[in-house]
């Protein structure tokens, strides 16, 4: 199975992911359906997955994991493996929206970052 992430054409911040919209050149025939994942649910994955599991992440991908588990909780995929990949790492990310509570708690506690 294919998925995208997409939905209608709108701006977002999941930096790598393009512009929010399908397009015209795409094969559609190669795909199974296109998940929607907002900004918000990319980044709160993304630090789940550094919090949670270890993994430093970039928004993309929390994105990318975010419509895996949006999938695998459909009743159908019950007891299946969902498999996705992670492009992007999340060192290019330090300086953005992601790690703003980081760098927050850094500066409270006197750290540079």
């Amino acid at each position: 199975m294919i998925t995208l992430i997409s939905g209608e054409p709108a701006s977002h911040n999941i930096l790598g992911i393009g512009p929010g919209f399908v397009p015209e050149i795409l094969d559609r025939s190669q795909i199974d359906e296109i998940v929607t994942v907002t900004t918000q649910e990319a980044m709160d994955m993304a630090r789940r997955l550094a919090r949670e599991e270890g993994l430093l992440v970039g928004i993309s991908s929390g994105a990318n994991a975010a419509a895996c588990l949006k999938v695998a909780s459909r009743e159908e995929y019950k007891g299946k493996m969902i498999v996705t990949m992670f492009s992007s790492g999340a060192e290019r990310y330090l300086n953005t929206e992601l790690f703003a509570q980081v760098r927050e708690e850094c500066v409270n506690v006197n750290m540079t970052f």
